[in-house]
């Protein structure tokens, strides 16, 4: 496993385990433990997708010290609105079972309330219930505008990247911040123009073809190695062990170079401009 050093010196795992969409219940909480067996000690969670409880049983079942547990969690947009953003964090606190997280996320630039939200955030950290915090989905105007408020840069700002979506000016401005990138969904959709699925993508399976890689393995080591954090998310446990296998091998920079122009500004989930929820 590699690490990268967040702004505050607080140590976090280049690839960890997303868990979107996976059901709070048992097969939850298998597929956590499955996870952490197969190395992965970063965990990224959020209030919104309501499986808290299953992720935290997890990390109190699988035999890793709590300390070894990079754990994230997010504040959802309807707690920025009503102004909770303290108590719902106190509320994932509890639904995780944990007396501190690694790292708390702003989930989305919510308009008209993340700045006064950022500085809920730095309440959070100063508290000390949270080792680091951060924002997910801003674009370089959010970034700007907390940063005429903020006392605490962020962390880390978590967002929709992969090869069809290489965001280089966002990535760019975040370095220039001291602000560490993470992407979701870092392996992709379908292409617009061809319909063929990233995973799919003949410039991808032959350079995976040269590695003895998959195509998701060669993806999640291009986030490694341009220096972005990764957050792969599967229930099935050949892909959650096939995930974490990429620390054997690294790319050329001819090979990123071909990865980067894959690029079509290709967004799959929602803009952080225009969502509604």
């Amino acid at each position: 496993m590699k690490y990268v050093a967040l702004n505050n010196g607080v140590k976090m795992p280049m690839l960890g385990y997303g868990v979107f969409k996976i059901d709070d219940d048992q097969s939850g909480v298998e597929a956590v433990k499955t996870a952490i067996e197969a190395g992965y000690r970063s965990i990224d969670t959020a209030a919104i997708y309501g499986n808290e409880k299953a992720v935290g049983q997890a990390i109190k079942e699988c035999g890793v010290p709590r300390e070894e547990i990079f754990l994230t969690t997010k504040l959802w947009n309807e707690a920025m609105r009503v102004g909770n953003q303290v108590e719902s964090f106190e509320q994932s606190l509890a639904d995780l079972g944990v007396d501190y997280v690694d790292l708390y996320l702003v989930h989305w630039p919510v308009r008209g309330h993340y700045v006064d939200t950022w500085l809920a955030m730095e309440k959070i950290y100063k508290s000390g219930k949270a080792k680091a915090i951060g924002v997910s989905n801003f674009l370089p105007h959010h970034i700007d505008d907390i940063a005429k408020v903020w006392s605490v840069v962020p962390a880390l700002n978590q967002y929709e990247m992969h090869p069809l979506l290489t965001r280089k000016p966002l990535l760019a401005h975040c370095k220039k911040h001291g602000i560490v990138s993470q992407s979701w969904g870092p392996l992709g959709g379908s292409d617009p123009d061809n319909k063929v699925s990233l995973l799919d993508n003949p410039v991808i399976a032959k350079i995976a073809e040269k590695y003895g890689k998959s195509p998701a393995q060669v993806i999640l080591r291009w986030n490694i190695d341009i220096g972005v954090v990764c957050i792969p998310k599967s229930i099935t446990p050949s892909r959650i062990k096939a995930n974490i296998d990429v620390f054997d091998f690294a790319l050329t920079g001819e090979d990123i170079a071909v990865i980067d122009g894959l690029n079509k500004d290709a967004r799959f989930g929602p803009d952080p401009d225009t969502f509604d929820f």
